[in-house]
This record gives structure tokens, C-alpha cells and sequence, in this order.
């Protein structure tokens, strides 16, 4: 919790939503993994994996709620987000009701 104090960096709230989208289903899988960790360095990824690993859900739109509020983006940068949101949905193959949820919680966040 006490990351809770200091905003993240983009790449660390990146990393986070993304690790939050390949959680979704419940189901983290190596793909999955290994997408985000093509969009963030190997320190960022290990640090923000750390963290999230011992947040539940509503701890972690908490945090990305707050942290989002903290930094200013811009509608192409949201775009592109969003567009990695979707990647890590759907590199699995499936795109079902959870994944479909969290993306709608996400984007109501992030917009």
C-alpha cells in the first residue's frame, strides 16, 4: 500500500491496467504476460507485478482510478491505450462477458 502515496509513472499505470485486463477472466495466461511485457521494461513489469499480485480488484481501480487523475492524456494517447487494452483481451482467443465488463469499467475510468 504504500505506492498508494506516489503516482505511478505512465508506463507503470500502462503496465498495471494491462496486467488488470489479463486478469479479467480470472486467467493470466504466458501470452498474455508476455504482451504487456513487449509495452513495458523488464524493472517497471517486475516492480508493478509485485504490487498488483497482492491487490484484489477494487484495490486496483482504485489505484488506476487515482493515478489516471494525476496524469494528463491526450485523446490519442487514450486511443493507444486502449488499443493495448483490447490486445491483451483478446490475444487469448476469447473475449467473454468479464473481459467485456472490465473493459467497460476501464474505459469509463480512463475517459
Amino acid at each position: 500500500m504504500k505506492n498508494e502515496k506516489k503516482s505511478w509513472t505512465k508506463p507503470e499505470l500502462e503496465a498495471y491496467v494491462l496486467l488488470l485486463c489479463a486478469n479479467a477472466d480470472n486467467k493470466e495466461t504466458s501470452e498474455e504476460i508476455n504482451l504487456i511485457r513487449k509495452h513495458v521494461d523488464e524493472e517497471c513489469f517486475a516492480k508493478i507485478y509485485a504490487e498488483f499480485s497482492g491487490d484484489n480488484e477494487e484495490e486496483c481501480l482504485k489505484k488506476i482510478e487515482k493515478c489516471v487523475a494525476s496524469h494528463e492524456y491526450s485523446h490519442k494517447e487514450l486511443c493507444e491505450f486502449q488499443a493495448k487494452m483490447k490486445e491483451v483481451f483478446l490475444i487469448d482467443k476469447r473475449y467473454g462477458m468479464m473481459e467485456r465488463n472490465m473493459e467497460r469499467i476501464l474505459n469509463r475510468i480512463l475517459y
